[in-house]
């Protein structure tokens, strides 16, 4: 008998698997913000540094936190409105052997026209009084519309701040003040074995709490995201529960559930969450900036095999192998050559490749930081500045339309040498790759897709993604863009005055 385990997403959409290794690579998407530099943000998150006295705990009873952190927890209920598929689209629908049977009404007249809409349900936790929440990138990603409801029963329209594929985060605001939150940990103390809580919207059932410990720290290589360095817990995460709090014994924000391994689809005692710390950052720099700035070191990274390390005259498979170096990247610059192995960077041991690209995207750009190798048996300290990587994560607001600016919902980045291998664009062609199309906007029904190159915006020629987002800050209405893909170059009419649904 063979056994087979699905890795199920606590969500109600589809799983879509990162790859690569690269040390950058990111996106923007277009129409963002003209404002010039970005505006110093207080987001006056509480931490909690020092645990609670624990002299008023009920013996065997976990009430007390819970009272304590639940009101900052909310359920999170979105639209999506999506394109519904012609029948046309399935074989045998319009075969005459059916038709024999059902009549014409069975082809054309069965044929679903115009857009449908989706419902769907997710938890978030509140972390300002003035109504900024964290939840998942999963559960706003591509909603026309949020709906905030706290436990006290009073509902919120919210807006999407900002989303982060790359870790499964999103910060949603309500307008309101004066809110309890859940005061954040630090979750780099937090230990395998410490009892946590999961609390939540379970199937929509209404707020639960499930008890389990920590089970793992640091788990990743998942294929769940491209950052991942997940908390394990065994406190029982269902579908509804994304978004929601993992809360220390104290009632401190330790991580948002994102993910659970399962054979059914149901908690099976394998939850991941999102550690506090990499959410807070996340959430600050979505707050400041619009978008995630993440460090660049532009070179190609692996794990080192134990057979790896006997090649290398390595002690042990610890550190990161450089495979290949980015020609006139942070790395060519500082000095990097292929074959030299990481083993420390910015005074961290370096376990492995995921654990350096973790690290080296937690540096502020333009960061010059120490890193430790081994080259040829022999250790070597370089000084390497951090750069921002390239087409750094821009996501349009709610994957929406703004009251200005044109080719809402669609994702650039630049045409690094990752993206041109990926997506086999010669060396001749220029302009931004288009990294990700909202399909319930106006782009994707003119045609555009993910792996096309654009060329040209309103016959301004587009060198990068900074200028494609420049020049469609200020549009509206029609906007002519000339676009490459494998069959060649061709122009597209983006009509944004049009209603999608």
């Amino acid at each position: 008998m063979r056994t087979i385990f699905n890795l199920s997403r606590v969500r109600e959409a589809a799983l879509g698997l990162a790859g690569g290794a690269l040390v950058g690579g990111g996106v923007i998407v277009l129409a963002q913000s003209s404002e010039s530099g970005p505006k110093p943000v207080d987001l006056n998150i509480p931490v909690q540094e020092t645990q609670v006295p624990r002299d008023s705990l009920p013996r065997g009873s976990y009430a007390p936190i819970v009272e304590k952190v639940s009101p900052a927890v909310v359920k999170i209920e979105t639209t999506t409105t999506i394109q519904s598929p012609n029948i046309e689209e399935f074989p045998g629908f319009n075969d005459p052997f059916w038709q024999q049977f059902f009549g014409h009404q069975f082809g054309p007249a069965m044929r679903p026209r115009g857009p449908e809409v989706e419902h769907g349900l997710g938890s978030g936790v509140i972390v300002t009084a003035d109504g900024y929440i964290l939840t998942n990138n999963h559960v706003v990603d591509g909603a026309k519309e949020v709906k905030v409801t706290l436990p006290d029963g009073r509902n919120f329209t919210a807006k999407v701040v900002g989303r982060d594929k790359k870790t499964d985060i999103a910060v949603v605001k309500i307008d309101a003040k004066g809110l309890p939150v859940v005061p954040m940990a630090d979750s780099r103390n937090v230990k395998v074995g410490d009892v946590c809580l999961a609390v939540g919207n379970p199937f929509g059932v209404g707020e639960t709490v499930t008890e389990g410990i920590v089970s793992a720290k640091d788990r990743g290589n998942m294929g769940i995201e491209d950052y991942e360095d997940f908390i394990q817990t065994d406190a029982a995460i269902n579908p509804g529960n994304s978004g929601g709090a993992l809360v220390d014994i104290d009632g401190r924000l330790i991580g948002i559930n994102t993910a659970i391994l399962s054979r059914s689809g149901g908690s099976q005692g394998v939850g991941f969450a999102i550690p506090s710390d990499l959410a807070r950052n996340v959430m600050e720099s979505l707050v400041q900036y619009g978008h995630v700035t993440r460090g660049y070191l532009g070179a190609m990274i692996q794990d080192v095999t134990p057979d790896l390390a006997s090649e290398f005259n390595l002690k042990n498979s610890g550190g990161a192998l450089i495979g290949e170096v980015v020609p006139n990247g942070p790395a060519d610059q500082a000095g990097f050559k292929d074959g030299d192995v990481v083993v420390k960077f910015n005074g961290e041991e370096v376990t492995d490749s995921r654990n350096l690209r973790l690290d080296v995207a937690s540096v502020k750009p333009d960061t010059k930081v120490p890193v430790e190798i081994i080259r040829n048996g022999e250790q070597k300290t370089l000084e390497v500045t951090v750069k921002q990587q390239p087409g750094t994560d821009q996501l349009a607001e709610n994957g929406s339309s703004s009251d200005t600016g044109t080719l809402n919902g669609v994702g650039v980045g630049d045409l690094d040498q990752q993206a041109r291998q990926q997506y086999n664009i010669p060396k001749d062609v220029t302009g931004a790759l288009i990294t990700q199309v909202d399909p319930t906007s106006p782009s994707a029904e003119a045609g555009l897709h993910a792996g096309e190159v654009i060329e040209s915006i309103n016959r301004h020629p587009v060198k990068n993604a900074d200028e494609a987002v420049q020049l469609t800050e200020h549009g509206s209405g029609k906007t002519l863009v000339r676009v490459w893909d494998r069959n060649g170059s061709h122009y597209v009419v983006v009509d944004e005055t049009k209603q999608t649904g």
